[in-house]
């Protein structure tokens, strides 16, 4: 019997429950009598937890919810897939997943569910740091920032992390001055005619200014970057749709005309 903490009104029969036992039956079922599935390990089907999650996102950014909706119940099926799996050799149960990151957030939600006071989101941020560290589990604030994440988002995290714990600008405009600081540096690297490595690193310390100076003003700059990514492909495709009517591609058009149809599609996004 596990301690009831939250309010009243999240009790009572849920739904959902009912169908995720019913998800989770389907998945074991897979597991041993479907010949792909059986054979699998976490190692051959990682890959493919990326590409979900990479699909999950596209959704959002498209807003196609239906599409958003499917997406989940894909990384859902691979949680409980990775966790049927260590099941079957004893590592660890569905229920030791489920019953852990429980634990956790709870754990790193005092302000909620016990008597601790906290005057926003940045006190909320500071204590979660400061409750990972206690748990004893890590020697770095780092240390759970995957290196394998999108420069990028890796650049935010870092810099979310070590501000939890009080290293960071007092205020955006220092952020900003830095951005300017590092503009300046890079342009002197690059009119002193210094070689790519030297070149890489300045511009290297420049994204990582920009990406510290948009976390101060509530922007993640992945996100930001990857709907410029859409932004810039879509009009290109567009510009290959007016060449092609005419039988023509990029490469046989002039500059003038492919920014005219560029101005064209950015009208058309208006």
């Amino acid at each position: 019997m596990k301690l009831t903490i939250y309010d009243p009104l999240f009790e009572g029969t849920d739904e959902p429950a009912e169908s995720f036992v019913h998800f989770v039956r389907i998945i074991r079922q897979l597991r041993r009598d479907c010949p792909w599935d059986k054979e699998q390990t976490h190692d051959s089907v990682k890959h493919l937890l990326i590409e979900e999650a990479y699909e999950t996102l596209e959704a959002i950014d498209r807003k196609d919810w239906d599409e958003l909706k499917r997406e989940l119940g894909d990384i859902l099926l691979h949680v409980v897939f990775h966790s049927v799996m260590a099941e079957e050799d004893g590592s660890f149960s569905l229920g030791d997943v489920i019953e852990t990151e429980a634990e956790k957030l709870i754990r790193r939600h005092p302000h909620v569910f016990s008597d601790i006071t906290v005057q926003g989101v940045n006190d909320v941020l500071a204590n979660w740091e400061q409750i990972k560290m206690k748990e004893g589990k890590r020697k770095s604030i780092l240390q759970g920032v995957p290196g394998r994440l999108p420069a990028l988002l890796r650049a935010q995290r870092v810099q979310e992390k070590a501000a939890g714990v009080g290293f960071d600008f007092p205020e955006r405009n220092e952020a900003w001055s830095k951005v300017v600081e590092e503009i300046e540096e890079f342009r002197h690297i690059v009119d002193s005619g210094a070689g790519t490595t030297e070149r890489e690193a300045e511009f290297g310390d420049l994204l990582f200014a920009l990406v510290n100076y948009a976390r101060f003003i509530g922007i993640n700059s992945e996100n930001a970057l990857r709907r410029t990514n859409e932004k810039f492909a879509g009009r290109v495709r567009f510009i290959e749709q007016k060449l092609a009517e005419s039988g023509r591609t990029m490469s046989e058009a002039g500059l003038a005309e492919m920014d005219a149809y560029w101005e064209e599609a950015k009208r058309h996004e208006e």
